[in-house]
């Protein structure tokens, strides 16, 4: 046993801690099909978002966190529940109007209003598996269509049929007197109209496999639950899923985590284990709310990966999984600096530290080195100051600051200037609000601006970033700033246009003195100020 894999069984991390729950589920006998099944669902109702991402990133990071302290293969299965009815238009996409002509279709007849795929199932499954493999996940895609028509639910559907009464009774005891009056855990795919049909059932035969029911047009229909003519309600679906598949662990959001008994109570109705499971708490938008396919608020996976890189959205989703977080575009820069902090820190950490730190689990226990040597949220300030637009113009002050790094030693830095200048631009840019100093904070932006005007460079042997910021902490003191944090905030109102911003004495070294004591000397004359 390696180092790494013995101070696993202790780590404490949550991968960990959810894997540990798989290792003790088979420490007395291997599973039969030969491997540890992990899934995760997606509902193609509406383009994928980043809480999707999220489930496939930390279901990822159980497994191989399993792997590290157990013998036995995995898999990941996405399965996308594809086969549902369309219920309601998501509001984020095109040809609206065509869309409300197909409610209650199953989402793979329902037209792609982006006149790009079979269906507008298959356009969202195709979204969903290219976001995927933008980050390198490893997984086999399920299509519920697919497997409901080609027989793979069959025997799980037959079954039901024989333990209709078993399953009934667990969800009627779930719902309201006036929704128990028309439940059916079968939903018909009507013969006449294609419609996913919430009907009740007139007559289930357990013996036949058959179902009858009323169809749209007033008539009764008998038809088998077998190929593909009829699908299982949602939370009964979670279940025969189980059972079918033997699934071995799935988590879910918190909205699902009431239903976790009824799941694992149909699971065990239709003779499968139920699997182990992690409920995570939901995301919100920047107004608090939870983030929905439908509506499209929050962001998105292409939004994140224009400002930021896969591994900065990766972290994100390693941290507080049980702590509902905004998911908001303000998250980013900060994302992006620990990450780069996280991996610094890896090389000289003891196991156990490894273990615990993110970039273990974001990278599969093979973390690179970093090559940011200016943080980001220094480069968003130096876009800022530079009014640069593009990556090139902030590689003439890198270069400067970090004569060593280049485009092609540093391609994580290069990414993160690119990132940098467009999310400047877009989401700084238009909120900066630059206001006048102060009597008191002029004279001390004008006596910071003498004694860079006079800098020679730092003493032998010091840091200049850190020579630079002694330089800024003195005049802020002998200015009568008795909290200097309201110095700091001053120089990034006042010249930046923000009231937080980086560590001053780096933003120098990287600007440059005498661009930073020009930038104050236009401060000082009201050139940047939005106030006149």
């Amino acid at each position: 046993m390696t180092e790494l894999s013995d101070a696993a069984l202790s780590a404490k991390a949550w991968p960990f801690e959810e894997a540990k729950k798989l290792v003790k589920r088979y420490a007395k006998k291997a599973p039969e099909k030969g491997h540890v099944l992990f899934e995760t669902g997606y509902g193609p109702s509406g383009l994928p978002h980043i809480g999707t991402f999220g489930e496939v990133a930390r279901t990822t990071m159980i497994r191989r966190a399993f792997e590290l302290i157990s013998d036995i293969p995995t898999k990941l299965l996405v399965f996308s529940d594809d086969m549902d009815g369309m219920r309601k238009v998501p509001e984020n996409v095109p040809q609206q109007e065509l869309l409300k002509q197909h409610l209650q279709e199953p989402l793979t007849v329902v037209p792609d209003p982006f006149g790009t795929h079979e269906s507008f199932g298959h356009h969202n499954n195709a979204e969903l598996r290219r976001f995927l493999d933008t980050f390198g996940f490893e997984y086999e895609f399920a299509s519920a269509t697919e497997y409901y028509k080609s027989g793979k639910m069959d025997d799980i559907l037959l079954r039901a049929a024989e333990r209709y009464d078993a399953i009934m009774k667990i969800m009627l005891a779930s719902l309201r007197e006036e929704r128990q009056q028309t439940y059916s855990c079968f939903l018909p795919i009507s013969p006449t109209t294609g419609r996913v049909l919430y009907v009740p059932m007139k007559d289930v035969n357990g013996k036949t496999g058959e179902i009858t029911f009323e169809d749209e047009d007033g008539t009764d229909v008998t038809i088998p639950v077998t190929g593909g003519r009829v699908k299982l309600q949602w939370k009964p679906d979670f279940g025969a899923r189980w059972a079918a598949l033997d699934v071995d662990f799935e988590m879910y959001g918190k909205d699902h985590g009431p239903n976790t008994k009824i799941y694992d109570g149909i699971c065990r109705a239709l003779g499968g284990t139920a699997p182990e499971h992690m409920v995570y708490e939901l995301f919100l938008d920047g107004e608090g709310q939870k983030i929905s396919k439908s509506k499209g608020n929050g962001l998105t996976i292409d939004e994140w990966l224009t400002y930021a890189s896969t591994e900065s959205l990766a972290l994100f989703m390693f941290q507080k999984p049980k702590t509902a977080k905004r998911l908001h575009w303000d998250v980013i820069p900060r994302a992006v600096d620990e990450y780069h902090q996280h991996l610094r820190a890896y090389p000289n950490q003891d196991a156990a530290q490894k273990l615990a730190n993110p970039v273990w689990h974001i990278h599969n226990g093979n973390p690179p080195e970093s090559d940011l040597v200016v943080p980001f949220s220094m480069l968003l300030n130096l876009a800022s100051a530079a009014s640069a637009h593009d990556k090139d113009a902030m590689w003439g002050f890198i270069r400067r600051y970090a004569p060593e790094a280049t485009p092609e030693t540093h391609p994580g830095l290069d990414a993160a200037a690119g990132h940098a200048v467009r999310y400047y631009e877009d989401k700084v840019a238009p909120f900066k609000t630059y206001r006048a100093a102060t009597e008191q904070e002029a004279a001390a932006l004008a006596d910071l601006r003498g004694r860079l005007l006079a800098w020679t460079g730092a003493p032998e042997g010091e840091d200049e970033a850190e020579a630079l910021q002694n330089v800024v902490y003195a005049v802020g003191k002998e200015h009568g700033f008795e909290n200097l944090r309201d110095w700091f905030k001053a120089i990034y109102e006042v010249l930046l246009g923000a009231s937080q911003g980086p560590r001053f004495g780096g933003f120098i070294a990287l600007y440059g003195v005498a661009e930073t004591a020009a930038l104050i000397e236009k401060g000082l004359a009201g050139d940047l100020s939005t106030e006149g």
